[in-house]
């Protein structure tokens, strides 16, 4: 008999001969429905307690012009004790009661949060991200006639705790998406259900303004992004049509395998539950564009169409497999953005009203 003494190892063979109690396995549009009804409750679920809700009081900071749009910063609040900036552009020209359709722009992980995605290319360190990911899908959406909105997420940007005051300082020795996955369970909830809470509270923020659509809402997000796209759009129906980008694979491979996740990521129970497949097949028979780096480094090649095969019979067996469309780009792990003007201009009813 072998021993084995590496709990890794363990894990590893675990995550191999496990199976979802929900896993999709239906090929029918009552099986399909059957599913949906009884596993996305039990999904959301996993996310413990959701935080409290709050008035934002809003404060606008500044506004500007930069590459053809109009630009705001304010400063609202998301929940209790917590604050956020909230970045918004919008075109430059809409006419008086002209309405568009509007996004949030997931950030994924990174120092500068939302700054680049909103397209802030003001330092060498920023346009250096912005080109190696494509990662001012913010920005370009806009130019193209979307407003777009976006708020860091917890641990991220102006709300990591990495330089604030030395009691809350770890020098970069802790993950603090793992420090406040850790604080949150503790208090019967996640980071994920903060985050889409905080996303739930900017979106409420963004639907005031007079030349948002609120009726034509999608959101998009890269890797960490594509998380908190896939969560957002769970969790709020408003949200009409998702781009997930670079963030398909299965459980057992980027999570388990290679280790590649984070408390942002997870909840308690999840896999248990579904693969990740399975949570984005959850949004049928709304639009979803998945997009995959061929030479993507982070999300593999092999795994993440594996994801993606396994998603493709939940859209038919949803009855509408053309509203899943894949953007399979010979990139890195980043937007090419082939396909997000068409896709959100056909299911949003077009930049313009």
């Amino acid at each position: 008999m072998r021993r084995n003494f590496s709990p890794q190892e363990m894990f590893l063979k675990l995550a191999a001969g496990h199976r979802p109690s929900h896993a999709f396995q239906g090929k029918t549009r009552a099986q399909f429905s059957r599913w949906k009804r009884q596993t996305l409750p039990k999904a959301l679920a996993t996310l413990g307690r959701f935080p409290e809700r709050v008035p934002p009081a809003p404060v606008q900071v500044a506004e500007w012009e930069h590459d053809g749009l109009i630009k705001q910063r304010w400063l609202i609040e998301v929940g209790r004790h917590i604050s956020a900036g909230f970045l918004i552009n919008k075109p430059k020209g809409l006419t008086k009661g002209e309405k568009r359709p509007a996004l949030l722009c997931c950030h994924g992980h990174g120092p500068y949060g939302k700054e680049p995605v909103m397209g802030n290319d003001s330092s060498d360190a920023l346009r250096e991200t912005i080109r190696a990911h494509g990662y001012n899908y913010g920005h370009v959406m806009a130019q193209k006639g979307f407003i777009t909105f976006a708020i860091d997420w917890i641990g991220f940007g102006e709300r990591n705790d990495n330089g604030k005051p030395n009691w809350l300082n770890t020098n970069g020795s802790r993950d603090w998406c793992n420090l406040y996955y850790l604080h949150a369970t503790m208090l019967g909830t996640t980071p994920l259900a903060i985050n889409v809470s905080h996303g739930k509270a900017a979106t409420d923020f963004a639907c005031t303004f007079p030349e948002v659509d609120a009726d034509r809402l999608g959101v998009m997000g890269l890797s960490g992004g594509g998380v908190m796209a896939l969560w957002m759009s769970l969790c709020d129906e408003r949200f009409k049509a998702t781009e997930i980008i670079c963030y398909s694979d299965l459980w057992a491979c980027f999570g388990i395998r290679d280790i590649n996740y984070c408390g942002m990521q997870v909840a308690p129970g999840l896999f248990a539950l579904v693969d990740l497949p399975d949570l984005q097949g959850l949004l049928a028979p709304r639009p979803l564009l998945i997009d995959i780096g061929v030479h993507d480094t982070c999300f593999t090649l092999d795994s993440s169409m594996a994801c993606y095969r396994k998603l493709r019979p939940i859209y038919q067996a949803a009855g509408h497999p053309e509203r899943l469309e894949l953007d399979l780009h010979p990139g890195e792990h980043g937007w090419a953005g082939n396909k997000s003007v068409p896709f959100f201009t056909r299911h949003l009813d077009g930049p313009a009203s």
